[in-house]
């Protein structure tokens, strides 16, 4: 099992935020903690991601409608309003420098989205802000980017963590996901596929010089992975 070192989180997202994480509870154990409201009408809850008990800067983000929302229709951030059931719906990386890798996918004929800014506010009023990349379609086989620049990243944060390790392990009764829309055979497949992407997309940069400053980047990230178990 591997982490690679550029994950940040996976994204589960369902039509109602408490009935998801009553739902990851009764598949995992781990009860997801409060991560706060987002100005796009919805809040979430986190769980951190380990392995061999130790702790990374990646996590898992359980995301809703938020109750205390002023609209009535369902969000659409990350597909919410179309929903009926819980689905991993996007995952994220974070380059050491979003605004160069921005332009090294673009160079190489992807364009992930302008780099814009977003924020929560915590159930203890503490404002967080990150900026990310927002395209205009999600795929789960191509991540956003995520730049949390002086806000602590929330996988080292005080939060409950559920172990990496096979499918089983992390996901004791695995039959059960296997009704998610869009979930992958494991979630390490999932993870792995990442790394694979960082890579391609170094080899695929077209401008030799923005090629070798990619690469230099990735190499100096430590590599696809962060630890292997």
């Amino acid at each position: 099992m591997s982490i690679p070192t550029l994950l940040d989180h996976v994204v589960i997202a369902g039509p109602d935020l408490g009935a998801l994480i009553d739902w990851f509870a009764e598949r995992t154990g781990v009860v997801a903690a409060p991560g706060g409201a987002h100005p796009t009408g919805t809040a979430n809850a986190l769980v951190a991601l380990t392995i061999d008990g130790e702790r990374g800067p990646q996590y898992i983000e359980l995301i809703g409608p938020n109750l205390d929302r002023p609209e009535s229709e369902l969000p659409e951030t990350f597909g919410i309003a179309t929903l009926e059931s819980p689905s991993v719906q996007a995952y994220a990386v974070h380059p050491a420098d979003i605004e160069a890798t921005v332009a090294a996918a673009r160079a190489g004929g992807y364009d992930p989205g302008d780099v814009s800014d977003l924020s929560r506010r915590t159930p203890d009023g503490t404002l967080l802000e990150w900026r990310l990349t927002r395209g205009e379609s999600r795929r789960l086989d191509v991540p956003f980017l995520i730049d949390w620049g002086a806000t602590p990243q929330p996988g080292l944060s005080d939060i409950p963590s559920i172990e990496l390790g096979g499918p089983d392990d992390v996901f004791p009764h695995n039959a059960d996901f296997a009704g998610l829309t869009v979930l992958p055979p494991a979630l390490d497949a999932l993870v792995d596929a990442a790394a694979a992407l960082a890579a391609t997309a170094v080899d695929d940069v077209a401008d030799p010089d923005l090629r070798a400053a990619a690469a230099a980047e990735f190499e100096a990230s430590g590599g696809p992975f962060r630890g292997e178990s």
